[in-house]
Order: C-alpha cells, then sequence, then structure tokens
C-alpha cells in the first residue's frame, strides 16, 4: 500500500508563465528563420544570400520577440497595478460593500451563505487587500504579469530555436537545401514539442502532432512564395 507521507502531489501550473514564453520563442525562432531560409533557398543556388538572410532573420526576430513581449506582458501589469489600485480605493470608501462583495464570491463557489460571510469575514481580517486580489480580481503569484521575465525567456529561446536553421544553412548541401531545411525543422520542432510537453506534464503526442502540422503549413507556404515570387539570385 502506498505510503501518502511520502506522497507528493506534482503541479505544473506554476512553470506556465515561463514555459509559454519559452516554447513560443523557441517555436517562432525555429519556423521564421527556417521558413526565411527556405523561401530564400527557393529562389537561389548560392550559400550566402540564404546564411545572411537567416542571420538578420534571427537577429531580428530574438529583439522584436523580447521587446514585443515585454511591451505586451507590461501592459498586463499596468492593468493589474491599476485594478489593485482600485480596489484599495474601494476597500477604503466602501468597506462593507467590499465584504459582501467577496461573501458573494464565496457563495458562488458552492459555500452556504453563512460560511461564506464567515470566511470573508475572517479573510478581510487578516488581509483584505490580499483576499480580494486574489479572489475577486483573480491575481495571484502564478498569473501574475512579469515583463522582464517573459522578454528573457522569448528573446533567449528565440536565439536558440533560430541557430538551429542557421546550422543547417552552414554546412548542407545547397542542392537539396530547402528539403533539408524542412526535414531538420521539422525534426527541432518534434523535439520542441515532446520537451515543453514533457516540462509541462501534457500529452507529448498531441504536442508534437500540432507543432508538426503547423510548421509544415508554415514552411510549405514560404517555400511556394520563393517559388512563386522569387527573383533568381542565381
Amino acid at each position: 500500500m502506498e505510503n501518502k507521507d511520502n506522497y507528493l502531489e506534482v503541479h505544473y501550473i506554476q512553470k506556465s508563465n515561463w514555459l509559454r514564453a519559452a516554447v513560443l520563442g523557441a517555436n517562432d525562432g525555429i519556423l521564421s528563420t527556417a521558413s526565411l531560409a527556405i523561401g530564400i533557398a527557393a529562389a537561389t543556388t548560392l550559400r550566402e544570400p540564404i546564411v545572411l538572410a537567416t542571420v538578420a532573420g534571427l537577429v531580428a526576430g530574438a529583439l522584436s520577440m523580447a521587446a514585443g513581449e515585454y511591451v505586451s506582458v507590461s501592459s498586463q501589469t499596468d492593468v493589474e497595478k491599476a485594478d489593485i489600485e482600485r480596489e484599495k480605493q474601494e476597500l477604503l470608501d466602501m468597506p462593507e460593500l467590499e465584504l459582501m462583495r467577496l461573501a458573494e464570491i464565496y457563495e458562488k463557489r458552492g459555500l452556504k451563505k453563512e460560511t461564506a460571510l464567515s470566511v470573508a469575514k475572517e479573510l478581510s481580517e487578516h488581509d483584505a487587500l490580499g483576499a480580494h486580489i486574489r479572489d475577486e480580481l483573480g491575481i495571484n503569484e502564478i498569473s501574475q504579469a512579469k515583463p522582464i521575465q517573459a522578454a528573457f525567456a522569448s528573446g533567449l529561446s528565440f536565439t536558440v530555436g533560430g541557430l538551429m536553421p542557421l546550422m543547417v544553412t552552414l554546412i548542407m548541401p545547397l542542392k537539396y537545401m530547402e528539403y533539408l531545411l524542412y526535414i531538420f525543422a521539422i525534426i527541432f520542432l518534434v523535439f520542441l514539442g515532446a520537451l515543453a510537453a514533457k516540462t509541462g506534464g501534457s500529452s507529448i503526442k498531441n504536442a508534437v502532432i500540432r507543432i508538426t502540422f503547423w510548421g509544415t503549413m508554415a514552411m510549405g507556404l514560404t517555400a511556394l512564395v520563393g517559388y512563386l515570387f522569387g527573383v533568381s539570385l542565381r
């Protein structure tokens, strides 16, 4: 019989913020640089334009990803801070109404009216603002926005992801460059999907299928653009 004292409950939601940013960055890094390289490779038999375009896409993409993530998450932080300030003021102006609002939240979650009010009073006596931030606004340590962490994770992971297709453009034969870029990019994406699913405790199969399908679509369409609109760089 399993010893309950040794039982360790494992949750993965604590990793959701940085994992989302890292997976998004690495996925975008692989797809963006590989797709760009495939599009250029479809229009030239020279290695230099392919490598140059890939390096430019890698640098620009990493900086853009980090900056975009920082700005978007900072906007979320600003909204959270504004809501918290409003909540502080409401607690000063109408504490009784705020108490009843908190009790209603607990009642909707399944507590009896008397129990909900009692819980609301006890939590308010301990930390009224904290209770309202957590239960009324839905902000907690896990979901709280962290702009610098998200920006760093996105930029770094984009760079790591983008370096993989870049290595392919540097060392693989030019004759089959488009196909080799696609094959290796899919391998990289499958590995990324499996790693992300393993880290997050979700289905590896679903993650791999999802990332492979959309990766194929993105690179296939980019290659098509290269063939249809490519100005010959040969």
